[in-house]
């Protein structure tokens, strides 16, 4: 052993364990945050750091998957033929908080499996508390649920749903058959989220003076909306397109921890360039609104084109080599595809610009995921 290292060995001293020049035998790992604490001097044992507590919390919520969130409120806001407005606002804040919830009770319904499968996750490693896991889950509920019911009782009542099945999904419906449909079923009410909460602001502004319009829910009166505005259950086929996909991807996420399937992948990639074929239509499905003729015609395709290449691609890997490595990389895939998947939604809906907002969120979900795991 060299001396710099048998000093260090002796002291038990980190500075000098990280400065000395490494041999031949297993290198050793010193995390950044525990070689200083404030002022420099080390921090207090089995007290991990302020930035190590934060990058936990990070890892819990799974905050690189949440910029693929507030494009489902933009496409359901699409589908009811009207622009994003504060019902939309509240949609979205509704549903970054929902899921958040299921992330955190995500992780506190499976630390005992994960302290075998995966112990470096934040609640196995010590990192976050279960207790203050649930109470995350516990109060994100309620603020989503709190958030929704400013835009109206029929989006608090969507949003109930959806946090339902968001707790049914965590603690018990994730290891059995109905898994899959579950989250699917989320995904889509999610979406419908967005549709409800945009049409109920709608109909709860007072009419301008003027102007004649239809009777409103609670006695209110429905603002004129814009020319060929729907009802929120316009939005349903593109909450159900949401929903097949969130199933494909739900499906091989089953297999991320051991791998070995190669029908799971087969399968998303089936659904994966049906849903891209179906977009790519000349004419949208019973209940969808016409896009736009000069815009949609040009960004529909590239939307079509980033969503194959985001989803398609990886799972091809993963049916070709079903490795857990490409199968957790198949999974993050399909979560980032979400974003151009939503695009290709609103597009198709007639709101070609709102589709490209919500491509705007690609590179910051890109740039996150590589430092915080979307699965």
């Amino acid at each position: 052993m060299r001396p710099l290292r048998l000093l260090a060995a002796v002291t038990g001293s980190p500075r000098l364990l990280a400065a000395a020049p490494r041999t031949g035998t297993a290198p050793v790992h010193v995390p950044p945050d525990s070689l200083s604490g404030a002022g420099g001097t080390a921090p207090a044992p089995g007290r991990p750091s302020s930035r190590t507590r934060l990058r936990a919390w990070a890892e819990l919520l799974r905050v690189s998957a949440l910029f693929t969130v507030p494009g489902d409120a933009l496409a359901g806001a699409a589908a009811t033929g009207r622009r994003p407005g504060r019902g939309t606002a509240l949609a979205v804040g509704a549903s970054l908080c929902l899921y958040e919830a299921g992330m955190a009770l995500n992780d506190w319904a499976d630390r005992e499996e994960d302290a075998v499968d995966r112990p470096h996750r934040p609640i196995p490693s010590g990192s976050v508390a279960p207790g203050a896991a649930l109470a995350a889950a516990g109060a994100l509920t309620a603020a989503g649920l709190a958030l929704a019911a400013r835009a109206g009782r029929p989006a608090l009542a969507v949003a109930s749903g959806l946090a339902a099945t968001v707790w049914a999904y965590d603690l018990r419906l994730k290891h059995t058959r109905l898994g899959p449909a579950a989250m699917a079923s989320a995904r889509a009410l999610d979406l419908l989220l967005g549709a409800t909460a945009t049409a109920g602001a709608a109909s709860a502004a007072p009419a301008p003076a003027g102007t004649h319009a239809a009777p409103g829910p609670a006695g209110t009166h429905a603002a004129p909306g814009p020319a060929g505005a729907h009802p929120p259950s316009a939005a349903l086929p593109a909450a159900l397109a949401l929903g097949a996909h969130t199933y494909a991807v739900t499906a091989v996420s089953r297999h991320e921890v051991q791998g070995g399937s190669t029908a799971a992948p087969l399968a998303a990639l089936a659904g994966v360039a049906g849903l891209g074929a179906a977009a790519l239509r000349g004419r949208p499905a019973h209940g969808e609104p016409s896009p736009a003729p000069a815009t949609g015609t040009l960004l529909l395709p590239a939307f079509v084109t980033a969503y194959l290449r985001t989803a398609a691609v990886p799972l091809l890997h993963a049916v070709l080599n079903p490795s857990p490595p490409l199968t957790r990389r198949a999974v993050g895939g399909g979560i980032r595809a979400m974003i151009p998947l939503q695009a290709t939604l609103a597009a198709r809906a007639g709101s070609p610009l709102v589709g490209l907002a919500a491509m705007g969120l690609v590179p910051l979900a890109r740039a996150l995921s590589r430092k915080v795991s979307p699965t």
